[in-house]
C-alpha cells in the first residue's frame, strides 16, 4: 500500500521541524526550498574574515528542540551543542547606568544596586514580577504550547474557568501589567522590550506575554556552539539520516488545487509534483495570495494576522574591539512608548530607535579576525506598506542614527572603526524569504487585532493544506517555530492517520 505523501514548501525551521516529525510518524516527506541552503531566516554570511548570523541570534527553551530530536529517536547533543551566555543582556541608556541581566540571583541583585531607591524593595519587586511571569508561563505552556491550541475557541474550551478567574492576564496590556508591578523606569523599559522576541509592541500585546522573561530566567539563554547556523546544519544532518529529500533552488510558484483539496505544487522551472498533503512554511498570507491566487474577499479575512515588525539589519566588522558590549545588548530609546507608537501605529521610521545589538565574539572568537569585533545592529521598524513614502535612502539615514545612538551611549569611535558592512532592509528580507511585507517575526501580537493569536496551522479552505512557521501559532522565535512544526505534524496525524 502506498504511504501518504507530504510536500513541504520551505526549509525554514518550521518546515524542517514538520518534515522530521512527519517522517518519524511514517509519512513520505519531501521538502522544496527556493534558496540554495536550508534554514530560512536562520542564515549565515562570511565576508572579509567575519562570519555574520543574518537571522536569529538568541537560543532559548532548548527543551522544545530536544523534543524534536526525540521524535526521531535521537539526542540533540549528538547534533547541536549549546554554550550558556552570561550576562543574558546588557542594557544601555543615554543618561543612566548600564544594567546587566543575569540568571544568577546574586549577580542580578548586585545589578539592582545601580537603581535609585531601596535595594531590598527593588529586589522584592523584581522577584515578585518574575513569579507573576512564571505563573503566566506555566498556564500558557500547559495549554497553548503543549496542546498546540490553534484559535480562540480552542483556547476557551481548554482553559474555561481560568479565563474568568484572572489566572491568565489578558485584560491588561503587557505594558500596563509591568507598570502595575515595577516602579523603576529603567526596569520598566527592560521588561517591556522582551516583546522584541516576537517583533511587537508592549503597548498592544496582552499581559500574558510577560511570560517572556521566564524563558531566560528559568531556562537560560544559549549560543549554538560554532555559530547559530549550526542548528540548521544539525537538522540537515538528521534529515539526511532519515532519508528526507530536500530540493534546493526549487522555487515553488503555485499550489495546485481541485475543489476543496490541494493536489501538489508547481515550480518555477515548470515541473509539477503531486502529494496527498501540502504543508507551507511560507507565511500564511503570502501562501494564499501568491501560491493559491485567492480572491481579495478571501484574503481580506486574514488581515487580523497582520505582519509583525520588520527591521534594518546592519552587520559591521570593526578594526578594534568594543569591550563595553556583552554578547547581547539593548540600547534604549529615551521615550520607548513614543518608539512603539512611531513604529506600530504611525508606521514610520523612529528618530530615536531602541536597538538590539549582538557581539558574538564574546562567546565565539572565531566570528571575527583577531583584534576585531563582529557587531549586528537591529532596530525594529514598520513592515513594507503599499503607498509608503519610506525610501532606501531613509533606511540608510536610520542606519546612521543607530551608529550615533551607540556612540552617545559610550561606544566612542564606532563609526570610524568600521572596515566592512552589510545592510539588509525590509525589501531584502521579503525577497530572500517571501516573508509577508518583509516581516521578521511573522504575525504581530496585538490584542485588538487578533487576541494575541497567530494564524491557524490548518487551512480554512482546503482540507489537506497546512501551515507552519512564525505566522502560525504559537508564533515567532526559534523555539516557537520549531514547536509549530511539531504541532502541525500532530494535527496532520490526527486528521489523516496512516492506515
Amino acid at each position: 500500500m502506498q504511504n501518504t505523501s507530504v510536500i513541504i514548501i520551505g526549509a525554514g525551521l518550521g518546515g524542517l521541524s514538520a518534515a522530521i516529525s512527519l517522517k518519524a510518524a511514517g509519512y513520505d516527506v519531501e521538502v522544496f526550498e527556493k534558496n540554495p541552503q536550508i534554514g530560512g531566516k536562520l542564515n549565515v554570511m562570511e565576508m572579509d574574515g567575519f562570519t555574520f548570523d543574518l537571522g536569529p541570534s538568541i537560543f532559548t527553551l532548548p527543551q522544545m528542540f530536544e523534543t524534536l530530536f526525540q521524535r526521531a529517536g535521537k539526542k540533540m547533543e549528538d547534533y547541536v551543542q549549546l554554550d550558556a551566555v552570561t550576562p543574558h543582556w546588557r542594557n544601555f541608556f543615554e543618561t543612566k547606568p548600564t544594567i546587566d541581566l543575569f540568571q544568577e540571583p546574586d549577580l542580578m541583585k548586585a545589578e539592582l544596586e545601580k537603581l535609585p531607591g531601596d535595594l531590598e524593595e527593588n529586589w522584592t519587586e523584581f522577584q515578585a514580577f518574575l513569579q507573576y511571569g512564571r505563573d503566566q508561563y506555566k498556564v500558557v505552556n500547559e495549554g497553548y504550547f503543549e496542546e498546540g491550541l490553534d484559535n480562540l475557541w480552542e483556547f476557551i474550551r481548554h482553559y474555561g474557568f481560568k479565563l474568568l478567574s484572572g489566572e491568565i492576564d489578558y485584560k491588561n496590556t503587557m505594558s500596563e501589567s509591568i507598570y502595575e508591578r515595577i516602579t523603576d523606569p529603567q526596569m520598566r523599559m527592560i521588561f517591556e522590550y522582551f516583546i522584541k522576541y516576537v517583533g511587537s509592541s508592549a503597548v498592544d500585546s496582552p499581559g500574558y506575554m510577560n511570560l517572556m522573561p521566564i524563558i531566560q530566567f528559568d531556562y537560560g539563554l544559549w549560543y549554538v556552539r560554532g555559530g547559530m547556523y549550526n542548528l540548521a546544519e544539525g537538522l540537515g544532518k538528521l534529515m539526511t539520516e532519515m532519508n528526507i529529500p530536500i530540493h534546493l533552488n526549487a522555487d515553488v510558484t503555485a499550489i495546485e488545487k481541485s475543489g476543496k483539496k490541494v493536489t501538489g505544487i508547481k515550480l518555477a522551472d515548470g515541473s509539477q509534483h503531486q502529494a496527498d498533503i501540502v504543508v507551507s512554511n511560507m507565511e500564511v498570507i503570502p501562501t494564499y495570495k501568491r501560491l493559491l491566487n485567492e480572491s481579495e474577499s478571501f484574503t481580506k479575512k486574514l488581515e487580523k494576522f497582520a505582519p509583525a515588525c520588520s527591521g534594518i539589519v546592519l552587520h559591521i566588522g570593526t578594526n578594534k574591539k568594543f569591550p563595553q558590549l556583552a554578547h547581547h545588548n539593548f540600547f534604549y530609546s529615551e521615550n520607548q512608548h513614543k518608539h512603539f507608537e512611531t513604529v506600530f501605529h504611525k508606521k514610520e521610521l523612529p528618530d530615536d530607535p531602541t536597538l538590539y545589538v549582538v557581539a558574538p565574539t564574546r562567546t565565539d572568537s572565531s566570528k571575527a579576525p583577531e583584534g576585531c569585533d563582529n557587531i549586528k545592529i537591529l532596530p525594529h521598524i514598520p513592515p513594507l506598506e503599499e503607498g509608503s513614502a519610506i525610501t532606501h535612502e531613509d533606511y540608510v539615514a536610520l542606519k546612521d542614527r543607530c551608529i550615533d545612538k551607540m556612540e552617545r551611549c559610550g561606544l566612542t569611535g564606532l563609526r570610524e572603526s568600521i572596515i566592512t558592512e552589510d545592510l539588509l532592509t525590509p525589501v531584502d528580507i521579503e525577497r530572500m524569504y517571501n516573508s509577508n511585507q518583509g516581516s521578521i517575526y511573522g504575525v504581530v501580537t496585538d490584542w485588538k487585532k487578533n487576541y494575541g493569536f497567530k494564524a491557524p496551522k490548518t487551512s480554512s479552505k482546503y482540507n489537506n493544506l497546512y501551515f507552519t512557521g512564525g505566522s502560525t501559532n504559537p508564533g515567532g522565535g526559534m523555539p516557537m517555530v520549531v514547536l509549530s512544526g511539531q504541532k502541525c505534524a500532530d494535527r496532520i496525524a490526527k486528521r489523516h492517520p496512516l492506515s
